[in-house]
C-alpha cells in the first residue's frame, strides 16, 4: 500500500474529523487518488462533496471544481476554509469577484496555497482564465451536478456540453463527474460527452429509507391543507416548492397571514434578499421557505422535516432531488405532493414552443411523473425502478413508508390482460410507445396506427371492454416487474424482455393494484375514489343537506344547485358551520348566500352536531391575503361598467377561462354579477331561453352534462357564461 493510501484514514480524521467513510466514499477517493477517470452517482445527502474534497486536499496542485450554482460554491468554500488555517485553501472564481479579488485568487494558486478552485462553467470558458490555468499544476477536474451535461437531465445547461474541450486545453488531467440523479440514458450521455467511457463508475443506492412519500389530490383547498399540515409541525423546518414565482409569493403571503414564519425564494428576488432568506432558513429564523426549484441545490440543512410540492415537478429526477432535501440527518422526512392532471397539461403547454426533439424528451419525462403520482403500488419501488434499482417491497428498508403501503388499494387478478398486452406489443413488432399500444388495444384509430394498417388487424380493439386508464396503469405495473422495458435509444418504445417472453409461454398469476382515479369536476375540485386526506367528509350529513337543499329549492322555485353547489355541501359536512358567519366562510358560499339560504342549513347542522357529539374542527378558517378580494372588486365594478370581458381579462393578465372561473366564484358565493351585455353579444334571445330552461329543469349544473345535452350546439364558454347569468338571476 502506498503512502497516500496509508495516509487516507489519517487525513479523513485530521481534516474532516471522521473515523469512518460513508458508503462508497473510500472506493471513490482511492480511484481519484490513483488518477483514474471516475463517475459517481450518489443520492443527495450521500456525501458526494467529500469524494473530491479529500483527494484535492491530499494531492499536489489545485483541483478545479465546476459547479452550476454560486450559492453552492460559497457554502463549500466557507466549509473548507473552516477546517484549515489557510484562508486561500479554497476559492471561488466567478462573475461576483472584482479585479483585486481575482488577482488574490491567482496569486494563491501560483503559490500552491489553493487546493480547491470552484468555477462556474461560464467562467471556465473565458480565455484569460484558460490561459492562466494552463500554466498551473492542476490535480484533477471535478464536475458537480454532472446531469447538467445531458439533455436528458432535468437541468440541462448547454455551456456544460463543451467542458471536455476546455479541460483538454488546460491539461490532460483525470475527471471526476458527480450527480445525484441519473437514469441509464443520462449516465451514457455524461460519459460520452466527457470522453470518459473508461471511467470507474460508482453507483450508490438511491433508497432514502427514512423518507415518507404521500401524494394527495390537489383541490381548491390546497392552501388550507398545507396550513393544517404545517400547524401540526410547528417549529419544524420545511420547504414548499411551486413552479412559478407568482405562486411562491402568493403561498408565502398566505402562510404569513396565518401565523406561519415563512419566506419566499425565487430567481426574481434580488441577490441580497435571496441570501438573507436562505440564511434565515439555515439559522432557523424562519420555519418555511416557499421556493421555485432555484432553492436548495447544495443547501446543507440536515434537519428539514418536510418537503411539500404544491405543483408537481417536470421530472422524477427533480422530484427525487427536491424531496431528498428532507431528513438528511436520517431523522423524520415527510414528502407531501399535491397532484392534479391539470398541472401536467399546463407543463405540456409550456413545452409547445420548444424544438420537437426537446418536446419528445419533455413529454416522456412528464409521463413518468404521472405514472408515479397515479400509481397505487409501492411508491419507493416505482421511484427506485426509475433509477435502475430493484427494491423488495416486503423486506426492503423503508418498505411501508408511503401512503399506498399504509392504505393498500384493492388488487385483482389480471393474468389474461397481461397476456393481451404482451401479445399486442409483439404483434405490432415492438415499435409503439405506450399511448399507441393502448390505442391499439381499445381500438382508437389515429394517423400513425392507420399508416401501419394496425387498425385492420384482428387484435385491434381486443381490450375495449376496459378504458385507456386501465391499460396505462397495467403497462406501468408490468414495466416495474420487468416483463417489458422502455427502449432507451428510441425513448419510450416498449419492448418485451426475456421474462416477458417466458410469461407469454407460461402465464402465471398477476395481481394488479387498482389505480387512484383523479378526475376533476367543473369547478376544479378533484373527485377522487378515496377520502380526502385531510379528514373525511361526513356522508350521512351530506345526504341530509341534499334533502334540505331539494326542499328549499322547491319552496323557492329554483333548481337545488342554485341554492348551494355540491362542493359547498361537502365542505359543510367537513367543517360543521353552526352560525351564518361560519357558513359564509364555507367554500363557494359567501355572505350573500349565507344570509339568503343559510338559516335552515346551520339549524340542521347545529342539531346534527349536538345529537352525534361531533367534534368541530376549529382550525379550518384560513385567513385570505386580500389579493383575491381586490380582483373580485375589480371584476364587479367593470362588469357594472359593461367593459368587454376580454379587456377585463387582459388588464389583469388573465386568460378568458381564468376570468370566467373568477366570475363563477363570485356568483357561486352569492354576489350578483350583471353580464347580460356580454351574453347578448354571444347568444340571441331564443338561444338564451333554451339554455335558461335547461338549467331550470336540470338535476345538476355540471357543464359537461350541458355540453352532452346540447351536443355541440353551444361551446364551453357560452354555457359557462350563461350559467353565471342564470345563477346571478335565479340563485342570488
Amino acid at each position: 500500500m502506498n503512502k497516500e493510501q496509508t495516509d487516507l484514514y489519517g487525513s479523513l480524521k485530521k481534516i474532516f474529523g471522521f473515523n469512518q467513510f460513508k458508503g462508497l466514499q473510500e472506493d471513490v477517493v482511492n480511484s481519484v487518488l490513483e488518477n483514474k477517470n471516475t463517475f459517481v452517482i450518489m443520492p443527495t445527502g450521500g456525501g458526494k462533496s467529500l469524494c473530491y474534497q479529500l483527494p484535492a486536499l491530499m494531492k499536489e496542485g489545485t483541483a478545479i471544481v465546476v459547479s452550476p450554482l454560486i450559492a453552492l460554491m460559497k457554502n463549500q468554500v466557507d466549509a473548507i476554509r473552516g477546517i484549515s488555517e489557510q484562508h486561500g485553501i479554497a476559492h471561488v472564481l466567478n462573475s461576483s469577484l472584482n479585479k483585486s479579488e481575482v488577482t488574490q485568487v491567482k496569486s494563491d494558486i501560483e503559490e500552491g496555497i489553493t487546493k480547491l478552485l470552484y468555477v462556474a462553467p461560464e467562467s471556465l470558458i473565458k480565455e484569460e482564465y484558460v490561459d492562466f490555468l494552463r500554466k498551473q499544476k492542476i490535480s484533477f477536474v471535478a464536475i458537480d451536478e454532472a446531469h447538467c451535461i445531458s439533455e436528458w437531465g432535468h437541468d440541462f445547461r448547454p455551456e456544460y456540453r463543451n467542458l471536455r474541450n476546455i479541460i483538454k486545453q488546460i491539461d490532460n488531467v483525470p475527471i471526476i463527474g458527480l450527480t445525484a440523479t441519473a437514469t441509464e440514458k443520462v449516465q451514457e450521455d455524461i460519459l460520452k460527452t466527457l470522453g470518459m467511457t473508461d471511467a470507474n463508475v460508482f453507483k450508490a443506492s438511491f433508497n432514502r429509507a427514512n423518507l415518507f412519500y404521500e401524494v394527495r389530490p390537489k383541490t381548491k383547498d390546497v392552501e388550507k391543507d398545507i396550513i393544517r399540515f404545517i400547524k401540526q409541525r410547528i417549529g419544524k423546518s420545511g420547504i414548499i416548492y411551486c413552479l412559478s414565482r407568482k405562486k411562491v409569493e402568493e403561498i408565502a403571503q398566505v402562510l404569513q397571514v396565518n401565523g406561519i414564519n415563512a419566506v419566499p425564494y425565487h430567481a426574481g428576488l434580488d441577490a441580497k434578499t435571496r441570501v438573507k432568506h436562505q440564511d434565515m432558513f439555515l439559522m432557523e429564523d424562519c420555519d418555511v421557505v416557499v421556493a421555485t426549484i432555484a432553492f436548495g441545490m447544495g443547501i446543507d440543512k440536515p434537519d428539514v422535516r418536510y418537503v411539500i410540492h404544491h405543483d408537481i415537478p417536470k421530472s422524477l429526477e427533480s422530484y427525487y432531488q427536491e424531496t431528498g432535501r428532507a431528513g438528511r440527518d436520517g431523522g423524520e422526512g415527510y414528502c407531501l405532493t399535491f397532484y392534479s392532471y391539470k398541472d401536467i397539461e399546463k407543463l405540456e403547454k409550456f413545452m409547445a414552443n420548444k424544438p420537437v426533439a426537446e418536446q419528445e424528451v419533455g413529454h416522456a419525462l412528464l409521463q413518468e411523473v404521472v405514472g408515479y403520482a397515479e400509481t397505487s403500488m409501492n411508491r419507493r419501488k416505482y421511484l427506485l425502478h426509475y433509477f435502475g434499482e430493484e427494491f423488495d417491497e416486503v423486506n426492503g428498508e423503508g418498505a411501508d413508508m408511503d401512503d399506498n403501503m399504509r392504505n393498500p388499494k384493492k388488487k385483482h387478478e389480471a393474468k389474461d390482460e397481461v397476456v393481451t398486452l404482451l401479445s399486442v406489443i409483439k404483434d405490432t413488432n415492438e415499435m409503439y410507445k405506450p399511448k399507441e399500444i393502448v390505442n391499439t388495444i381499445i381500438g382508437k384509430e389515429n394517423a400513425l396506427l392507420n399508416s401501419h394498417k394496425t387498425n385492420e388487424q384482428p387484435y385491434f380493439g381486443i381490450g375495449k371492454a376496459k378504458d385507456n386508464h386501465y391499460w396505462m396503469a397495467l403497462i406501468r405495473q408490468v414495466l416495474v416487474v420487468d416483463l417489458i422495458k422502455k427502449e432507451i435509444e428510441q425513448y419510450g418504445v416498449l419492448k418485451i424482455t426475456p421474462e416477458g417472453e417466458e410469461f407469454l409461454k407460461n402465464p402465471t398469476s398477476f395481481m394488479m393494484t387498482e389505480n387512484h382515479v383523479y378526475e376533476t369536476s367543473d369547478d376544479g375540485t378533484i373527485i377522487t375514489n378515496e377520502k380526502s386526506a385531510g379528514g373525511g367528509v361526513d356522508d350521512k350529513l351530506v345526504t341530509m343537506l341534499k334533502d334540505l337543499r331539494k326542499t328549499v329549492g322547491k319552496r323557492l322555485g329554483v333548481p337545488p344547485f342554485a341554492v348551494f353547489q355540491d362542493p359547498s355541501l361537502d365542505d359543510m359536512a367537513l367543517k360543521y358551520p353552526i352560525t351564518l358567519d361560519e357558513l359564509a366562510k364555507v367554500h363557494g358560499v359567501g355572505e350573500g348566500k349565507a344570509k339568503k339560504y343559510g338559516k335552515d342549513f346551520v339549524a340542521l347542522i347545529a342539531k346534527y352536531v349536538e345529537e352525534n357529539d361531533v367534534m368541530r374542527p376549529d382550525d379550518l378558517i384560513v385567513k385570505s391575503t386580500g389579493v383575491n378580494s381586490g380582483l373580485k372588486l375589480y371584476i364587479i365594478q367593470n362588469t357594472d361598467r359593461k367593459l368587454p370581458l376580454e379587456d377585463i381579462a387582459r388588464s389583469k393578465g388573465l386568460e378568458m377561462p381564468e376570468l370566467i372561473k373568477e366570475m363563477e366564484a363570485i356568483v357561486f358565493s352569492g354576489t350578483k354579477l350583471n353580464i347580460d351585455y356580454a351574453v347578448d353579444d354571444l347568444l340571441d334571445e331564443d338561444q338564451q331561453e333554451e339554455i335558461h330552461e335547461y338549467f331550470m329543469e336540470a338535476e345538476t349544473d355540471k357543464i359537461q352534462d350541458a355540453l352532452d345535452e346540447f351536443d355541440g350546439d353551444y361551446d364551453d364558454e357560452e354555457l359557462r357564461l350563461m350559467r353565471i347569468k342564470f345563477t346571478s338571476e335565479i340563485a342570488n
